[in-house]
């Protein structure tokens, strides 16, 4: 997912670079998104695999 993000983020800056702000602005949204879910997404599994080892 974190790929979606960076490609979604890479399509913004060449929108922006060819003046396509439209197209610039829902990519870079649509980035935002994607990376604000694989940062929830990753913290959730951090704290999951922290409860599933065994304590010694």
């Amino acid at each position: 997912m974190l790929g979606w993000a960076l490609t979604f983020l890479i399509v913004a800056l060449i929108a922006a670079a060819f003046g396509f702000g439209g197209i610039a602005a829902g990519a870079a949204g649509i980035a935002k998104i994607l990376f604000f879910v694989f940062l929830v997404l990753f913290i959730i599994s951090l704290v999951a695999g922290g409860f599933r080892r065994p304590i010694v």
